[in-house]
C-alpha cells in the first residue's frame, strides 16, 4: 500500500516540477537566467546549454549579463538566442554578451499570461493522468484479491488528496507567475 502511494507522490512530484520549470521559462517582464535555460549552443561541434559554456547575471531588472568562459563561443552564443524564440537582441562587446528585456506591453502579457495558464493545464491534467492510471491499477489489484476492499478505498482516498494537494500547489505556482508577468 505505502509503495503505491509513494510512488504516486513521486510521480507527482515530478509533474509539479516539470511544470514549475516550463514556467519559469515564460518571459516576465524582468530579466532572469531561467529564460535562457532552453537555448543550446552549437560549441565546437556539440550542441550544450548557454548555462553549460558561460555565467549568466542579472546585474538589473531589465538586463541579462553573459559572460562565456571561452571567448571564441561569444559569437555562438549570440545566434543561439537570436534563432530563439524568445525575440531578444543581445549585444556583445567581444567578451560579455549583454541583452536588454524590452517592456511587456499589455497585449503580450495578457497573451503570456493564457500561455502560463495552459501550461498549468497540462500540469493538472499529467496530475490527472497519475491518478487515473493508479486507480486503474487499485482496482486490478482489488479484483485479483491482492488488496482488501477496506485497504483499496482508503487507497483511492489517499491518492485524490494527494491530487488536490499537487494540483493546488500547481495552482500557486501559476499565480504567482500570472502576478510576476502582469507587474509593470
Amino acid at each position: 500500500m505505502e509503495k503505491i502511494l509513494d510512488d504516486a507522490e513521486g510521480r507527482m512530484k515530478k509533474t509539479l516540477e516539470a511544470t514549475g520549470q516550463q514556467l519559469a521559462r515564460l518571459r516576465s517582464g524582468k530579466a532572469t537566467p531561467a529564460l535562457l535555460e532552453g537555448i543550446k549552443v552549437d560549441y565546437y561541434g556539440s550542441i550544450m546549454p548557454i548555462s553549460q559554456i558561460a555565467s549568466i547575471s542579472t546585474p538589473e531588472p531589465r538586463l541579462l549579463v553573459i559572460h562565456p568562459w571561452d571567448k571564441t563561443a561569444v559569437p555562438a552564443v549570440e545566434r543561439a538566442i537570436q534563432a530563439s524564440d524568445l525575440g531578444l537582441n543581445p549585444n556583445s562587446d567581444g567578451t560579455v554578451i549583454r541583452i536588454p528585456i524590452p517592456a511587456l506591453t499589455e497585449e503580450r502579457r495578457k497573451e503570456l499570461v493564457k500561455v502560463a495558464r495552459k501550461i498549468g493545464e497540462e500540469g493538472k491534467v499529467g496530475l490527472r493522468n497519475i491518478r487515473r492510471e493508479l486507480v486503474e491499477e487499485i482496482k486490478v489489484k482489488q479484483k485479483d484479491g491482492k488488496i482488501p476492499e477496506d485497504d483499496s478505498f482508503r487507497l483511492l482516498d489517499r491518492i485524490q488528496e494527494l491530487t488536490e494537494k499537487y494540483s493546488t500547489k500547481i495552482d500557486g505556482i501559476l499565480k504567482t507567475k500570472e502576478e510576476e508577468i502582469m507587474t509593470v
